[in-house]
């Protein structure tokens, strides 16, 4: 069953890691092969019919997590990601804790009154 298409929204697609990795493998050859960089993005793009800033994203991030450019990788965003979750669940988890704290103690202050 075919996906609708909404008039304006382009149609998003999943690469798998491997066309991913294939097409990163694609333009490091054909860089190495020009000796330039200048539009071999664009090129191995277009050959596979992949969108354009698809392929530039995979090359920076393939870059990234070699260690060849600075910046954040996968294994890293995941983590931090995670860690993020867990800081709001414990806030939330703070924040009922210090309001049974409130109920309870004010609960205690009333039956030593009377």
């Amino acid at each position: 069953m075919p996906k609708e298409q909404v008039p304006g929204k382009p149609q998003t697609r999943r690469y798998t890691p491997e066309e991913k990795a294939a097409a990163v493998r694609m333009v490091r050859t054909l860089c190495a092969e020009l000796g330039t960089e200048h539009g071999t993005v664009q090129r191995v793009a277009s050959q596979l019919g992949y969108g354009v800033e698809s392929v530039r994203l995979w090359v920076k991030q393939a870059d990234i997590e070699e260690g060849h450019a600075p910046g954040v990788t996968t294994a890293e965003a995941k983590r931090i990601k995670e860690l993020e979750q867990e800081n709001r669940e414990l806030k939330r988890a703070n924040e009922i804790l210090k309001r049974a704290a409130s109920f309870f103690g004010a609960e205690l202050d009333r039956q030593h009154k009377k």
